[in-house]
């Protein structure tokens, strides 16, 4: 069946956000008057959304200070995201690429995504982008084969761009191909049951222009 849309993530597969993420979180932590965390434990919380983020980086010991918490990191991560938010290398020649019909599913805020695609020049190159507050979180596949559907593609003709585990399994919920990424935030491991797994954004563009017929 022929390729008729993509679908990305965006955190660890279209962008590195990962310091602006940290800088927030132990911000956040600061004004609770909580002890900062190490940038790398940070990260291994990314991916779930932004309410499992919260929840992971204030631990169990200070889990009751959710509801305080979670407009705090919202404001601080309003403010910085797109101080070291970069795109990954190859991802503006990649989204030059066939085909047009393109999506971001992120479980990221929605807006939150919108605004790093809009202020890094990218979100013109997306039809529909979709986040975790707006569509069921992945690896719920809801979110996935609404998003195939509006871009006019059964899943069977879409494939899903990704760097975790949940990305991996979203796609295998949704039956819709998926092509995992090493250069973000999963361990090669944790991606073994996609259906390609690739290292560089220029391997990516060549199995766009392969139309990966089968």
């Amino acid at each position: 069946m022929p390729l008729r849309a993509v679908i990305y993530d965006l955190d660890g597969t279209l962008v590195d956000s990962r310091a602006d993420l940290a800088d927030s979180v132990n911000a956040m932590l600061e004004v609770l008057r909580l002890p900062p965390r190490q940038d790398e434990i940070i990260w291994s919380f990314i991916g779930e959304g932004a309410e499992r983020l919260v929840r992971r980086s204030l631990g169990p010991a200070h889990e009751d200070r959710f509801a305080q918490a979670m407009p705090i990191w919202r404001a601080e991560y309003a403010r910085r995201l797109l101080v070291k938010t970069l795109p990954y290398p190859g991802i503006a020649g990649l989204l030059r690429l066939p085909p047009d019909a393109r999506g971001v599913l992120t479980n990221k805020p929605g807006g939150f995504a919108r605004e790093i695609l809009r202020g890094l020049g990218m979100l013109a190159a997306f039809r529909k982008v979709v986040g975790g507050d707006e569509a069921p979180k992945k690896p719920a596949p809801g979110g996935l084969l609404a998003l195939c559907g509006e871009l006019g593609a059964k899943p069977g003709e879409t494939l899903y761009v990704g760097d975790s585990s949940v990305d991996v399994a979203t796609g295998r919920a949704a039956g819709v191909r998926v092509c995992a990424v090493t250069w973000g935030l999963g361990e090669r491991e944790a991606l073994a049951g996609a259906d390609v797994i690739l290292d560089r954004a220029e391997e990516v563009a060549g199995l766009l222009a392969s139309s990966w017929p089968g």
